[in-house]
């Protein structure tokens, strides 16, 4: 494990790129209704209740980490919340996910849930945000 210098983000890989704390979660949901901050605090919440989760905002995006970068918060719209999550194999049978996205250049396949409510994360979804975690921990 590699922890960066100025920042003390800890890494797999050394050196590896990061928004170096130029970001915070604040700045991300800068401007956002409170729908949308509520809804952001519930699903980090889901997933603390789950496990350490680490949040790591950058630019366009906030990641989510154990080990290593397992998920993100993808888009902010509106009215919705679009996460990513990375799994090396793709997960067809569900209900959940709205796209799917082959690994091209990354090994990982991007499988996308988009959340309007608190209800949208339901068993289905727990269920991948729990897969999602634990493969994390384990690399």
């Amino acid at each position: 494990m590699w922890n960066c210098p100025l920042c003390t983000q800890e890494f797999v890989h050394e050196n590896q790129t990061h928004s170096c704390n130029d970001r915070t979660v604040e700045s991300f949901l800068a401007g956002k209704s409170a729908h949308i901050v509520d809804l952001f605090y519930y699903f980090v919440g889901v997933y603390q209740e789950m496990g350490s989760v680490k949040l790591h905002p950058a630019k366009h995006r906030i990641g989510l980490a154990a080990r290593i970068r397992f998920a993100a918060i993808h888009r902010v719209g509106k009215d919705f919340i679009d996460i990513v999550f990375h799994f090396n194999e793709r997960y067809d049978d569900n209900l959940c996910f709205h796209k799917i996205e082959p690994p091209a250049p990354s090994a990982f396949y991007n499988h996308y849930v988009r959340l309007y409510s608190k209800d949208d994360i339901n068993e289905e979804v727990r269920q991948y945000m729990k897969l999602a975690l634990e493969k994390a921990q384990k690399r």
